[in-house]
């Protein structure tokens, strides 16, 4: 299974996302995204709660909710529950916040994005370079990253042409 994780912005909170390219689905992280919508210190008791009310109502969301290992804030790659984006437009209407419309209009841009860089790979790294200068990190850094890609892929190419 191909996967790209990347962090997104909306509103310049973070999210974290993960592509899954054998099933051509994004997948976000339901912390990040309760935390973006409700703006609690705890989004992790929301969620926990949230369920529980989902559960009790009777709705079957929170049991199709699967787990992906994703960078935690201290760096280490920790289970988060995740939910695809018909998952996710369903559970953000069930959290009362007056950014839930801006955020559906900002899950659909970015899956619109995916698939033009699916049509034209050249755009995904011209999206990687706007996000990394986005998050902060120096343009020095950017380019040696960027070079250490192609470079890697020049290493891959050359592996499998001599195996």
């Amino acid at each position: 299974m191909t996967k790209e994780t990347v962090i997104k912005l909306f509103e310049d909170k973070k999210v974290r996302t993960d592509w899954d390219a054998e099933q051509e689905k994004w997948y976000l992280s339901i912390i990040d995204v309760i935390e973006v919508l409700t703006g609690t210190d705890r989004p992790r008791k929301y969620w926990s709660d949230l369920k529980a009310k989902l559960n009790k109502e009777g709705s079957e969301l929170s049991e199709q909710i699967g787990q992906l290992k994703m960078s935690a804030p201290d760096g280490k790659m920790r289970s988060t529950d995740v939910a695809d984006t018909e998952q996710l437009f369903r559970l953000v209407q069930s959290i009362p916040s007056p950014k839930a419309e801006p955020f559906k209009l900002w899950l659909a841009k970015v899956a619109s994005e995916r698939l033009d860089e699916m049509q034209d790979p050249e755009l995904s790294t011209d999206r990687a370079l706007e996000n990394y200068m986005n998050l902060g990190y120096s343009e020095s850094w950017i380019n040696q990253c960027l070079k250490s890609i192609e470079i890697r892929k020049e290493l891959t190419d050359e592996c499998k042409r001599c195996a």
